[in-house]
């Protein structure tokens, strides 16, 4: 149902015609702009522990900035299991690919690839989810 452009006398009135659609189109940008696509933040973690930590939430706070919810099990996992433990290591790596196949795009963060990191991207470009490069100004980059 569209709005008319004649008042209910008949006239042509073209103001509130205007008016109205302009509500409409707003509303239809708000609720187009409410979507949040998941996107998977592959950064480094091992190392510099509390830098690599500092510079996710960082990443994680630029992805939110794009609309975008992000998805960075990496300073999850850690909270309760041991990175230093090979198996927990294995078991929290699982649990991240498992997490990125629901996720829409997985976002790469930094100058380095770590070996955790290159076993996310090898997963994501076979599942051919989109890959997405930034340096450390959060610019996009075409490879690391």
């Amino acid at each position: 149902m569209g709005i008319n452009k004649y008042n209910s006398e008949g006239y042509y009135d073209p103001t509130p015609h205007e008016a109205l659609s302009n509500i409409i189109r707003e509303e239809k940008a708000e609720k187009k702009s409410a979507f949040k696509p998941l996107v998977y933040i592959c950064s480094p973690y091992s190392g510099d522990v509390d830098e690599n930590v500092k510079k996710a939430r960082a990443f994680c706070r630029f992805a939110l900035g794009q609309n975008c919810i992000p998805i960075a099990p990496h300073l999850m996992f850690p909270q309760f299991m041991d990175d230093a433990n090979p198996k927990e290591r294995e078991l929290a790596l699982f649990m991240d690919i498992v997490l990125m196949g629901k996720c829409s795009e997985v976002w790469v963060l930094g100058n380095s690839i770590s070996n955790g990191m290159t076993t996310e991207i090898e997963k994501a470009k076979k599942r051919r989810q989109t890959v997405r490069y930034f340096n450390a100004g959060y610019e996009e980059v075409e490879d690391l």
